[in-house]
């Protein structure tokens, strides 16, 4: 069984000085609809570690991350969601997409950020936070980045559940946005809604047109 996150890293931010140390991370990169997620969060320095539940949201079952779900936001002082629209991915493209999304997200806390843990190689933080620690797979060793993962992941699976109810042909409740056979058909034989990414690449793979006005300012 692999090791459970902890506040390791964070606790070396607080030693050199940083007050709020907040993790970064981010669910919908790959989608073909919906919105792209980040979270921010900051958990308690008070939680013992064996207490913390956060993991991986990719490595947690969907029923396990809604489990938790209340646990991991009552282990935080605070979080929040930065929110990027499928439009909004279309026009700026994924990588200001997520700069947008992470602004949205820090910002959202409410309180001064004096360093942020993240996963991944690329920093898509910096220069909004002073200090910034990008370590491939955060989430399996950070508490904070774990609780980021799983917020971020279940906040945007409840986003899709909900569209699935507007848009019932392209099988979001299953497969939250992502390429899939259902999905595949129903792009096919219905095309693409107003929350799908027209601008990627599996519009011109399925042979369906791009809306003139998608690039129109609003």
């Amino acid at each position: 069984m692999k090791p459970a996150p902890t506040l390791e890293i964070e606790q070396q931010l607080r030693a050199d000085g940083a007050r709020v140390v907040a993790g970064v991370d981010e669910v919908g990169k790959g989608s073909w609809a919906g919105p792209l997620v980040v979270c921010a969060a900051v958990v308690r320095t008070d939680v013992a570690v064996d207490e913390l539940v956060a993991r991986d949201s990719k490595a947690l079952s969907e029923k396990r991350r809604e489990t938790i779900f209340e646990t991991v936001t009552a282990q935080c002082t605070h979080w929040a969601l930065g929110v990027v629209s499928a439009n909004e991915c279309d026009r700026l493209g994924m990588s200001n997409a997520q700069r947008l999304a992470t602004k949205r997200a820090v910002m959202g806390l409410g309180v001064e950020v004096d360093a942020v843990v993240a996963d991944g190689k690329w920093d898509f933080v910096s220069p909004l936070v002073s200090r910034v620690v990008m370590r491939v797979k955060a989430d399996a060793v950070s508490a904070s980045v774990a609780a980021a993962s799983v917020l971020a992941k279940v906040s945007r699976d409840r986003m899709m559940r909900e569209l699935a109810v507007e848009h019932p042909h392209w099988n979001f409740a299953g497969n939250k946005g992502y390429p899939c056979p259902k999905h595949r058909e129903g792009l096919r034989t219905h095309g693409a809604t107003p929350v799908h990414r027209v601008s990627w690449a599996f519009m011109d793979n399925l042979g369906l047109a791009t809306p003139a006005t998608l690039f129109e300012p609003n």
